[in-house]
């Protein structure tokens, strides 16, 4: 990623004008100039676009998802340009969708979050759609994860509080007797706990549970009494505590959007821990998202594609 000291507005005006030129199809077409522009740091692309909109009197989010480009370029220059709490937003309105549910996304955007981030997420979910984002999982989400999705969200009403080591041992063992006091699994408390503590210290409860039973928690729930709610339970629980790995086998599934899940996990977690998700995936793999960049997209000689590819490594390398 380019390590390019924050300019002044004024100085972003160069870059303003190439893209301007780009996606008007009157020239500018360079690939090199487009990774050096879309692999620039989250609050230089902020000062860009709000340069763009002085100079030529547009939203250049609105000039990118107009123009007739490739696909793959523009969802990436979208990702890029975009506000992250208002671009998660429009990933989950998205994943919320009127056909199928896309559950891997949601977990993704509810458990891979802070509580602080969430929190501003919901309030741009709320502000861009006029709906709540608790009330839209709980009406669209089906089985254990509807509850405690739901919960996770609420949950970040607290995103406040630092962690309690004292409280985390409480948790923890009313953890434990949730699962092994009863022939079934209690899910009312669980949920309920999920729902008064934030993603801090549901991290601090989960290492103290692990400290004083010996195992983690995640292993308690894999018993038959837990049923479907404790498989579920385990996905959002251990995405929250090693979201590296998560997305890293996100990455290793292969469907009709490997691609669109490339981008978007390379793009979101650039400057945060895609260092992180290299080390899981290449543990896994014995390869590197590196290789899984090129190998997506260096396979079909299309410029775009290329660009979409270099931009990508780039955000990689950090």
């Amino acid at each position: 990623m380019s390590s390019t000291p924050m300019k002044s507005s004024r100085q972003y005006e160069a870059e303003c004008r190439y893209l301007y030129s780009f996606f008007s199809g009157n020239g500018g077409s360079d690939g090199q100039k487009l990774v050096e522009i879309f692999s620039r740091r989250s609050q230089e692309l902020k000062a860009i676009c709000q340069t763009y909109s002085v100079l030529y009197g547009h939203d250049l989010l609105r000039v990118i998802t107009s123009n007739q480009k490739s696909s793959a370029f523009t969802k990436l220059a979208y990702l890029r340009m975009s506000d992250p709490q208002s671009r998660d937003a429009e990933i989950l309105r998205k994943s919320l969708g009127a056909g199928s549910i896309s559950l891997g996304t949601l977990i993704e955007i509810t458990c891979t979050r802070s509580s602080s981030e969430l929190h501003d997420i919901k309030q741009q979910y709320h502000s861009r759609y006029q709906s709540d984002l608790e009330r839209d999982i709980s009406m669209k989400v089906s089985g254990g994860f509807k509850e405690i999705l739901a919960a996770i969200c609420k949950s970040c009403r607290n995103h406040t509080h630092k962690a309690d080591t004292s409280l985390a041992f409480c948790d923890a063992k009313t953890l434990y007797e949730s699962v092994e006091s009863g022939r079934t699994i209690d899910q009312k408390t669980i949920v309920s706990l999920l729902s008064q503590r934030n993603t801090s210290q549901v991290k601090a409860i989960l290492l103290s549970y692990k400290q004083l039973y010996g195992h983690e928690f995640s292993k308690l729930i894999k018993q038959s009494k837990c049923g479907q709610f404790g498989r579920d339970l385990r996905i959002v629980i251990r995405c929250i505590q090693n979201p590296e790995k998560f997305f890293a086998k996100q990455l290793r599934m292969r469907n009709a959007d490997a691609r669109e899940i490339l981008v978007r996990i390379i793009v979101t977690r650039s400057e945060k821990d895609i260092k992180d998700i290299n080390r899981a995936f290449s543990a896994k793999t014995g390869s590197s998202l590196e290789y899984l960049v090129r190998r997506e997209f260096n396979g079909v000689k299309e410029k775009a594609n290329e660009t979409v590819a270099a931009i990508l490594l780039e955000l990689i390398r950090g």
